[in-house]
């Protein structure tokens, strides 16, 4: 199969208006569980208002949120694909600036130092690409991902002591918590990563809070630590938008990866209640939209 740079570039146009529009289903299922389960009645009234927005933004073909985030593209690639790399990665960040002029969406990306804002939702090293393959043969997916700014701000780092152990993992992610508060407009999905150098757990944190609610960590001693952070992160009581409540995190989701003898990485990635992401899968057949 060939990937024609042109189809790309539709694609990442689409999927950045699909993003910031359509809430993922098993998002939407995180909301119901959330508000079943909450206790606060005025946690239970602010889920209610949430649900609100996202049935009349729905609805109305409007964004989900006013933020448009830090665009990030995930490519992922099989086996049996024909590409031009450079030109697949020239055509997704004129996807992203097409979306953003032709849409139009407001653009949040400026230069770090002055500020300038070209309002395209691109700039140096932006939009962030990722590359990957797998074995899938004739398929390649294109996943974006807007990250807001009011989750990524709450982005930490710990390079932890081996001798402290899981103990001093638990207890940095809850503080990371304690320390966002209400800042990341919960109920969250708190991405942790463990393991690597510090670059790699850092993507690691962002790869696990914007994996799919409901999905596990590969690894077992993983998934048990992401059963073990979710109940004790949501006995925190900062709840809905920090107000109070039972309902603070969907869940805490963990990837990682080896690491060195001597060191132990762990961070952790938020992503707010809501938690945009949209899909493009390429076969031979054609291309498919999904979350």
């Amino acid at each position: 199969m060939r990937l024609e740079p042109a189809a790309i570039e539709d694609a990442a146009r689409e999927l950045y208006i699909r993003a910031l529009k359509l809430l993922p289903p098993d998002v939407k299922a995180g909301f119901a569980r959330a508000d079943s389960a909450e206790s606060d009645a005025t946690a239970k009234g602010i889920l209610g208002t949430m649900l609100a927005n996202i049935r009349v933004a729905e609805a109305n073909d409007n964004l989900l949120c006013q933020d448009t985030g830090i665009p990030i593209y995930n490519l992922t690639i099989g086996g049996r694909v024909d590409f031009d790399g450079a030109a697949v990665k020239a055509a997704i960040r004129r996807g992203c600036e097409r979306a953003t002029r032709e849409h139009p969406l407001r653009s949040s990306v400026v230069h770090p130092l002055t500020r300038v804002n070209e309002h395209s939702s691109c700039g140096a090293n932006v939009p962030v690409i990722h590359i990957d393959f797998d074995d899938s043969m004739e398929t390649v997916q294109l996943e974006m991902v807007p990250k807001g700014s009011g989750s990524e701000n709450n982005s930490f780092l710990k390079m932890a002591i081996p001798a402290e152990g899981v103990a001093a993992i638990k207890t940095f992610v809850v503080d990371c918590v304690i320390a966002a508060g209400g800042k990341t407009c919960p109920p969250t999905v708190v991405g942790v990563g463990i393991g690597g150098t510090s670059d790699l757990c850092v993507a690691l944190a962002k790869r696990a809070a914007t994996r799919a609610l409901g999905s596990t960590c590969a690894d077992a001693e993983g998934a048990r630590l992401e059963a073990e952070l979710s109940a004790a992160v949501n006995q925190l009581g900062i709840g809905p938008q920090g107000l109070g409540g039972d309902t603070t995190a969907f869940a805490v989701q963990v990837e990682v990866a080896a690491t060195h003898i001597t060191m132990n990485p762990v961070a952790v990635n938020m992503q707010c209640h809501s938690a945009r992401r949209a899909r493009a899968t390429f076969t031979p057949a054609g291309v498919a939209y999904g979350f």
